[in-house]
């Protein structure tokens, strides 16, 4: 059984995002807020079921509150990956009902799944059924022609009587063919007001709103209409945006590293994980937008992605890195 409350957790989350919200990446964003939720990004059920699941389910015990995002269509077999999320001491499973790519129509899940909502359903009973976590499913407002409001809840009506009480809906809808994933993620406009109606129609579900979402300001506004946000490549591109939200939404006080204690609290923890094989580039990849903004962020970017890759790089790459940049911390008497 979970040991953090996800009704408040959902107030701000990190979207899963493509080979972006690794262990490593889930790690360093932790370092800079404590209450945030944090995903993974997507694994597919084949993944689990056929791979190495300890590749990608093995996460650090700091990384909570955390969630599991499954690509899948199978209820059996979703159940089957449901129970693994659970045993490996995942916070909440997430069905993606939401990518639109190619790749992963072709497997029957994703976005194209809007328009099966009673396999969406299955799936949710048969996971719930087998698990004490949340099962929860991140979806568009629609697909293709089909993006009325009417669609949209009748989707959230079936999945729900199935056991689903939150969902995460991206605020556009998805075309299956003619756009990108990309593009998907920008060129259909933004509808908040038909995620605010969802809330007010189904008041007793937990409804989190994603998309387009920028600043713990845009959160704030959010959360007066809905229960929670979630925000994406931001947090990426510029992280230590969040560093206040534990106390702008979570109401805790600030945990207060500066990016420069955030870098040193990560030395150990890059240092263990090269000692058991981890490449340096492949977690300094996620550090580079630590100082977006600052001075000496452009020479922090260029020294890591300089050094980092080549062979032999160690640790003193990134403490090099970093007497580039002005502490601004240290400045202040």
């Amino acid at each position: 059984m979970t040991q953090f409350d996800l009704s408040h957790a959902h107030r701000l989350s990190v979207a899963p995002m493509l080979d972006w919200t690794t262990r490593d990446f889930r790690y360093f964003i932790r370092l800079i807020t404590k209450h945030s939720l944090l995903y993974t990004d997507m694994v597919t059920t084949g993944a689990l079921m056929h791979g190495d699941a300890a590749r990608f389910l093995a996460h650090d015990e700091t990384e909570g509150p955390l969630a599991l995002q499954l690509g899948g269509s199978d209820p059996t077999t979703m159940a089957q990956c449901a129970v693994m999320a659970e045993n490996w001491g995942y916070d909440e499973v997430n069905i993606n009902v939401g990518c639109p790519s190619d790749r992963v129509q072709s497997g029957l899940f994703g976005a194209c799944l809007m328009a099966e909502p009673n396999l969406v359903a299955d799936c949710v009973a048969e996971m719930q059924a087998r698990v004490a976590i949340p099962v929860t499913v991140k979806t568009r407002l629609g697909i293709d022609e089909q993006d009325s409001y009417e669609f949209l809840s009748q989707f959230v009506e079936l999945v729900s009587s199935a056991g689903c009480k939150t969902f995460i809906l991206h605020a556009r809808k998805a075309w299956l063919s003619g756009l990108s994933p990309k593009e998907n993620r920008d060129v259909p406009p933004l509808n908040y007001d038909r995620v605010y109606q969802i809330k007010r129609d189904y008041p007793d579900l937990q409804i989190a709103i994603n998309g387009g979402v920028q600043t713990l300001e845009e959160v704030q506004t959010h959360l007066q209409q809905v229960d929670g946000t979630m925000i994406g490549r931001v947090a990426y591109h510029d992280p230590y945006r969040l560093a206040t939200a534990d106390s702008v939404i979570f109401g805790k006080a600030d945990q207060g590293l500066s990016r420069h204690e955030v870098i040193e609290a990560m030395l150990p923890y890059i240092s263990g994980r090269m000692a058991v094989g981890r490449s340096l580039k492949s977690m300094t990849r996620h550090l580079l937008g630590l100082f977006q903004g600052q001075p000496g962020a452009k020479a922090w970017r260029r020294y890591l992605s300089e050094q980092a890759h080549l062979k032999g790089a160690r640790i003193q790459v990134l403490e090099d890195a970093l007497k580039l940049v002005p502490d601004a911390s240290a400045l202040i008497e």
